[in-house]
């Protein structure tokens, strides 16, 4: 037992002195491309555990003393493996409070999943997540077994990629191995994927959600939208900033997955709602774009559960840059200018509803959201031919009735029919108003609900985990709304007056 500690002690020690920052800019080979140490040991044991920490320790610690354990220089750490359904969690002996199962009770588990696995046919939530569970816990054995961590290694000024464990077993002095080692790859290829580890430190949407917060506060204190118009244009700057570095990253446009369509999303509104601002010559448009753009940066920040932050490789269909960079940029600058048009609407509501509104304020609102509403009318439908065109380019169809181009074609039609009754004198001021509200319901199901509830179509490749609480909350939240300030007597009468 003595002896057993003292190894462990002398394994701990050893891991200490090679596992520290100098290891973040270390090259490795993982997901199809190379990436910064840091970046794949975060995403990781992110991954595997759900969380970015580890006993206090830092994803890139716990990774590089765990890989370090196939050399006997660090601690082979037992892992909690993330299991979330509940069937799942039976199949695995698990008591249905716990959303955890140590990593060594887990292995026991794996070719008990395997076997079910083989025998579901249907994708359903179950399968997905003892797919995900089984990948979580091959994972954890392949940095466990120093797989997981590759080195370059080089013959003839070609790179190869091997397992630490395969190649670091008669190095005494490992870390000086490890920094030559990357200054040949470096030598032999470039630095260029040092620019993930910039934009992974630099927290760059963490700075555009303060200077949101902080332009909000602006344009709601002070008459003049001059501050809140600098606010709104050093968003913009730095998240072109970002969006920049992950283009450089990807080699793609940032709209290949939910996490970066939200994140364009957001971008766009404010973008929109500040060209907007400039003909309409009203504060409010700012008002909604940073609203817009702030709670895009939240979901972002917060919701990695429902969004994916990692650069993947994409699927064949996706990797026409021209394609993609034109229909799917055009169908979220549809959903950002539709959003705007939702906040204004929203704030409209609550206006008329705890304040008072002329008559001639509550015409001229309605302008302003019947003007983001035509912007994204206009988008939409140009998307939707581009992706009419992009469909029969990929898979030899123009329209198929996918449940992706389905609820597309059914936010379209239910925006123009809006419009149409606006100026045919079926939908009054207050119910335009109501319907803008509404409409986004439609935008919600269309952009998440169709990866998050439905889950079928050819547009998987799209689909995540998740989020069907999120939209449940939303739709709830936003049909509330709706009835206590749109369709309340005292809002009804208003209304009437109004108009």
């Amino acid at each position: 037992m003595f002896r057993f500690l003292l190894i462990a002690m002398f394994s701990t020690a050893l891991a200490a002195q090679v596992c520290d920052k100098s290891l973040e800019s270390m090259p490795v080979q993982a997901g199809g491309r190379v990436k910064p140490l840091l970046v794949h040991a975060n995403e990781t044991i992110k991954f595997i555990t759900g969380k970015s920490k580890f006993e206090n320790k830092q994803a890139l610690e716990v990774f590089c003393t765990l890989s370090l354990s196939s050399l006997g220089k660090g601690e082979a750490l037992d892992l909690p493996i993330k299991v979330e359904h509940i069937d799942a969690k039976a199949l695995m002996d698990m008591p249905e409070d716990s959303n955890f199962l140590l990593a060594s009770s887990a292995i026991n588990y794996k070719e008990k999943i395997r076997a079910t696995l083989m025998k579901m046919k249907q994708t359903t939530p179950l399968k997905k997540e003892l797919n995900k569970v089984w990948a979580r816990i091959n994972n954890y054995e392949l940095i466990k077994n120093g797989q997981s961590w590759t080195v370059p290694l080089f013959a003839q000024d070609k790179v190869l990629w091997h397992g630490i464990s395969d190649v670091a077993k008669d190095k005494p002095e490992l870390k000086s191995w490890l920094e030559q080692q990357k200054a040949k790859y470096i030598e032999v290829e470039n630095d260029s994927f040092l620019m993930e580890l910039t934009y992974v430190k630099s927290h760059i949407f963490d700075i555009a959600m303060l200077l949101a917060l902080l332009g909000i506060f602006a344009t709601v204190l002070m008459k003049k939208a001059s501050v809140g118009l600098f606010f709104g244009i050093s968003i913009i700057l730095v998240e072109i900033a970002g969006m920049t570095m992950r283009v450089l990253v990807s080699g793609r446009a940032p709209i290949t997955n939910m996490y970066e369509t939200v994140m364009f999303s957001g971008f766009g509104a404010l973008v929109i709602a500040l060209i907007v601002m400039i003909f309409k010559r009203d504060k409010i448009f700012l008002l909604a774009g940073l609203g817009y753009n702030v709670l895009c940066l939240f979901m972002m920040k917060f919701a990695n559960n429902m969004l994916d932050p990692s650069i993947s490789p994409l699927v064949p269909v996706l990797r026409d840059n021209f394609w993609l960079s034109t229909h799917v940029t055009t169908i979220i600058l549809s959903y950002a200018a539709l959003a705007l048009s939702w906040i204004l609407a929203n704030i409209i509501l609550v206006r008329n509803k705890f304040g008072k509104l002329s008559k001639a304020d509550y015409r001229y609102y309605e302008q302003l959201i019947a003007t983001s509403v035509k912007v994204g009318v206009v988008l939409l439908a140009a998307g939707i031919i581009l992706g009419g065109v992009w469909a029969d380019y990929s898979w030899g169809r123009f329209w198929g009735w996918d449940p992706k181009e389905t609820w597309s074609l059914i936010v379209l039609l239910f925006y123009m029919a809006m419009l149409h009754g606006k100026y045919t004198n079926w939908v009054d001021t207050h119910r335009f108003v109501i319907l803008s509200a509404a409409g986004f319901m439609t935008v919600m199901m269309a952009w998440f609900g169709v990866n998050y509830i439905l889950a079928t179509g050819l547009h998987s490749y799209g689909f995540s985990e998740g989020g069907a609480i999120f939209l449940g909350v939303f739709f709830l939240v936003q049909t509330l709304l709706i009835i206590v300030c749109g369709v309340s007597l005292k809002s009804f009468k208003s209304a009437k007056t109004n108009n």
